[in-house]
């Protein structure tokens, strides 16, 4: 299975600014005593075997030990609900690891996949703010850090991230998150976001 996928993702964690798994590769603990996180990807550009998946949207909620290395994670997928089932399937294949790229390394780390389901996706960029709505049980918005004359953003660079290994520090001005049985409100917390350019 041959794909490419070009887009912008953006994260909202847990964490007390900023999160120490992102910033030592996972090898620091998390600051609470789970790790409760939402990666969300829009695909500008994308295909998976064939099939075109430009324009599709993909969140992943996860669960996680303080110490994200030690795994368990408990990991549920929301996809776009314009995604085909054949589109669904392909992007479920890439982000849940089973087509190689940089989500199967996630994968050993995962101990019980809550669930994969369709719904509502909105997601936006505009310039350094990120934001998703997802039905009525999810919103987040985060702003990236810039200097204060409006510069170059914060980045963290040479980290072990499957979405980029250079990532911008955000902060997530709103978030609640309600999916798969599990409730967390991250305002205020630590959030990234980046390009990502995967191929598989």
């Amino acid at each position: 299975m041959a794909w490419k996928l070009e887009g912008t993702y953006f994260e909202n964690c847990n964490c007390d600014w900023v999160c120490p798994c992102t910033v030592t590769s996972f090898v620091s603990p998390a600051t609470g005593d789970r790790c409760h996180v939402v990666l969300n990807y829009h695909v500008r550009r994308g295909e998976v075997d064939g099939v075109d998946v430009s324009g599709r949207s993909v969140s992943l909620v996860v669960d996680a030990p303080k110490q994200m290395l030690d795994g368990g994670w408990r990991v549920g997928v929301i996809i776009d609900d314009k995604a085909s089932k054949e589109q669904a399937d392909k992007l479920t294949a890439v982000f849940a690891g089973q087509a190689g790229g940089p989500m199967a390394n996630l994968a050993p780390l995962i101990g019980e996949v809550l669930g994969i389901e369709q719904k509502p996706i909105e997601y936006s960029d505009h310039g350094n703010r990120h934001r998703i709505r997802i039905g009525d049980d999810i919103a987040i918005e985060v702003e990236d850090f810039a200097s204060q004359d409006g510069g170059e953003t914060t980045k963290l660079t040479g980290v072990a991230h499957p979405s980029s290994s250079t990532i911008t520090v955000a902060k997530p001005i709103e978030s609640k998150i309600k999916a798969f049985g599990m409730e967390f409100k991250n305002a205020g917390k630590s959030a990234f976001s980046a390009p990502f350019n995967w191929t598989g």
